[in-house]
């Protein structure tokens, strides 16, 4: 490890490079909670002066903003400069600039079934063994990250997993919960426990909806996904996504059912049973903040305080904890999620060393303390404490403690069925289908497709 004097020896040379000035910069060398010792290393072993890097993203607004400023420090520490395109349309735009043979040095996923699509044509980089085995062995539950960024039948590593979301997640009202005497389950089997002895005590314990207009029907598929690993080992997921299991083996049918055992119960339910499906997502979790309340749980991603009232206060007015695990299944802590991957569509020096900064604890670190963002990672070398607020932080427990992690399902299946027959199979199945028919409906949109 580099010294402290060293260390800022480095950094005072290498961020004096001339792509921005020092007092441009968001946060000061050697300053806050940050792993300044791992940029400047990188900064020692990295010159791309007078190089480009050209990044082609969906990020948009806030998010855009944040990757410039993170990028900032890989252009002071290297002297190459960066432009980064985001876009609405992302996931057109980069097929067709790849084809045209116009790519960028840099794509960033958010679906890795595109990007597999593309390193199929040939037209991704192999990012390496030593960058897969890197991410096996610093990201928690490593293994996982390493197999989303390889697709199936190709040999090599495609996909650098950056930015995550988490989608395993329940949120609660901590003073209703201290009201009625409630403690946050910590298994699955006291969650079941949990909602039956609300209803005894006269309370609806969940709110959930699927409405989403074309949509409507994905947060079910979350619910299933999450209920999947949970009951079987992870390479039932992984075969079931890809189409190896079909959507009617009595494994997938029994976590639909697992799914319904929440949905489908009117007393569990507020509204009832029938109110699941017509109730917009974004609406669903309101029930938490009325008085009385209309609901005690709900269970949904880290994005949705975005459609909290006003002024709510994540951590006082409401809270969340993880959608737990069956003891009896000992499964593990798996977690259900999406992010974005990053992959070289041209292939050059200074492209691979943007892979590496990548590397650094630092390049996670800058982003989890932009306080617009809710940035997580699964990389254990990261100083939690630069979470911008205790809601990140713990999120990001969530992901460090993690032995499993999947990407949303939904997101990896052919789109006539994850955005498609997955859907509407699940509001058929709230509004009272036999779960094997909608499973057996969705496995034969399936082999139509073959």
């Amino acid at each position: 490890m580099t010294s402290t004097t060293s260390t800022f020896a480095i950094l005072a040379a290498t961020l004096a490079a001339p792509a921005f000035a020092q007092d441009q910069l968001p946060f000061t060398p050697g300053e806050g909670p940050f792993s300044w010792e791992s940029l400047a290393e990188f900064a020692a072993a990295h010159d791309y002066t007078g190089e480009q890097v050209t990044i082609a993203a969906p990020w948009l607004g806030p998010d855009a903003d944040a990757a410039v400023l993170v990028l900032r420090y890989f252009e002071q520490a290297t002297g190459a400069t960066v432009r980064v395109n985001g876009s609405d349309a992302f996931e057109q735009q980069i097929v067709i600039d790849v084809e045209a043979g116009s790519p960028p040095n840099i794509a960033v996923f958010p679906q890795p079934g595109l990007m597999c699509d593309l390193a199929r044509r040939g037209r991704l980089a192999d990012l390496g063994e030593d960058t897969a085995a890197w991410m096996t062995e610093t990201y928690a539950a490593g293994p996982s990250w390493t197999a989303l960024g390889s697709c199936a039948g190709l040999e090599g590593f495609f996909g650098f997993s950056y930015n995550v979301n988490v989608k395993s997640l329940v949120w609660y009202n901590p003073e209703n919960f201290a009201d009625q005497g409630y403690v946050v389950p910590t298994s699955m089997e006291d969650l079941r426990a949990l909602t039956e002895r609300m209803v005894e005590d006269g309370v609806t314990p969940w709110c959930i909806g699927l409405g989403s207009g074309a949509a409507t029907g994905w947060p079910a598929t979350d619910w299933v996904e999450d209920m999947l690993l949970r009951t079987q080992p992870p390479e039932v997921y992984d075969a079931w996504v890809v189409g190896e299991i079909p959507f009617d083996d009595p494994r997938i049918v029994a976590a639909i059912e697992e799914f319904g055992w929440f949905a489908r119960n009117d007393a569990f339910v507020s509204g009832g049973a029938s109110a699941v499906s017509s109730t917009d997502f974004r609406d669903s979790p309101l029930g938490l903040f009325s008085a009385p309340p209309q609901c005690m749980m709900h269970r949904q991603a880290s994005f949705i305080p975005a459609f909290f009232p006003e002024g709510t206060v994540v951590g006082e007015d409401v809270d969340f904890f993880y959608f737990p695990a069956y003891a009896q299944a000992d499964l593990g802590n798996p977690v259900l999620g999406a992010g974005t991957l990053v992959s070289i569509t041209d292939d050059t020096p200074a492209a691979r060393g943007l892979i590496e900064f990548l590397k650094t604890p630092m390049a996670h670190e800058l982003w989890m303390a932009i306080e617009t963002q809710g940035f997580l990672t699964p990389h254990t070398g990261v100083a939690l404490e630069a979470y911008h607020n205790d809601s990140l932080l713990r999120q990001g427990r969530i992901l460090q403690e993690a032995t499993t992690f999947r990407f949303d399902g939904s997101d990896l299946m052919p789109g006539a069925i994850g955005a498609g027959s997955f859907w509407t199979g699940m509001v058929d199945y709230t509004g009272g289908a036999d779960a094997a028919s909608v499973a057996r409906s969705i496995a034969q949109s399936w082999d139509a497709l073959n």
